[in-house]
C-alpha cells in the first residue's frame, strides 16, 4: 500500500446501521471507506479504480454468504486483499472455518468500534512488514520444494518417498509462512506478528523452538540445514525455491 494515501477499507454488511456506524468511525480515524450491502455491491467497488487495502466482511449476508464470498475473493484476486471477518454467532465454527481458509482476523458481533480499528491497523501492519509474497496461491492445492510437497487442503507434508506427515496448526502456519516468502529473511518479530493472530498461540521465546521442530520434520541437519537457515542477528530464511500447482 502507498504510505502517502489513506488506507481504503471496504465494509460489506447487510445491516445499514452497522455500515454507517463503522464507516463513520473509520473515517474519523483517517481511513478511506466504501460500503456494500452484499456481494454484488462489493464486486462493483472492487471493479472501481481505487485499490482496496482491507475488506471487513460479514459472514451472514443475504444471497451469497460471507464464506462463499471469501472463497471467491481468494480464488479471483491477486495479490489477495486482507479480510477481517465479522460474525454474530457465539460459537467458534465460523471463526475456525474462516481462519483455516486464510482470513486475516475475525471479530464477533456486537463489537466496540475502537477494537475493530485496532484489529484493522494490526492486519495492515502485518501486511506491510512482510516482503512481497512469492505465492499465496489460494487456488492451488500443492506446494513443492526440495524433496517435499505440502498438501494445502489436507495439511499433509509428503516426502518424495511417499511418507505422509500430518501437520498441526502451529507447524502448518509456520511452514506456510516460509513457503509464501522463500529466499527472504524473516525476522523473529515478523514471525511472531504473523503467527500470533492465528488459531494457535505463540510466544516470542518459542519461535526458535518451533523452527527447530519444523526443521526436524523436514529432515534438516542442524549444522548445515537445507531448508530453513539461520541468518545471525536477523532471523530465518527458507533457502529452497517453491512452486505451487493446482
Amino acid at each position: 500500500m502507498d504510505e502517502q494515501r489513506l488506507a481504503h477499507i471496504l465494509v460489506v454488511d447487510d445491516d445499514q446501521g452497522i455500515r454507517e456506524l463503522v464507516g463513520d468511525y473509520l473515517r474519523q480515524n483517517s481511513f478511506r471507506v466504501s460500503t456494500a450491502a452484499d456481494g454484488k455491491q462489493m464486486n462493483a467497488v472492487l471493479a472501481a479504480k481505487l485499490p482496496v487495502d482491507l475488506i471487513v466482511l460479514d459472514l451472514m449476508l443475504p444471497g451469497e454468504d460471507g464464506l462463499s464470498i471469501f472463497h471467491r475473493l481468494r480464488s479471483e484476486i491477486r495479490p489477495p486483499i486482507p479480510v477481517l471477518m465479522l460474525t454474530a454467532r457465539s460459537d467458534d465454527v465460523d471463526r475456525i472455518i474462516g481462519l483455516e481458509l486464510g482470513a486475516d482476523d475475525y471479530l464477533t458481533k456486537p463489537f466496540v468500534p475502537r477494537e475493530l480499528v485496532a484489529r484493522i491497523r494490526a492486519v495492515l501492519r502485518r501486511v506491510r512488514m512482510l516482503p512481497p509474497s512469492a505465492a499465496s496461491e489460494s487456488t492451488c492445492r500443492t506446494a513443492y520444494f526440495g524433496d517435499w510437497r505440502l498438501d494445502l487442503l489436507q495439511r499433509n507434508l509428503i516426502h518424495e518417498n511417499g511418507v505422509v506427515t500430518p501437520l498441526g496448526g502451529a507447524e502448518y502456519g509456520l511452514l506456510r509462512l516460509f513457503l509464501d516468502h522463500p529466499q527472504h529473511i524473516l525476522s523473529r518479530d515478523q514471525l511472531l506478528t504473523q503467527l500470533a493472530h492465528r488459531e494457535f498461540e505463540i510466544e516470542d521465546r518459542s519461535i526458535d523452538l518451533r523452527v527447530s521442530r519444523l526443521r526436524r520434520r523436514l529432515g534438516d541437519h542442524a549444522r548445515d540445514p537445507r531448508y530453513i537457515r539461520t541468518v545471525r542477528n536477523e532471523g530465518y530464511v527458507f533457502a529452497q525455491p517453491v512452486h505451487y500447482e493446482g
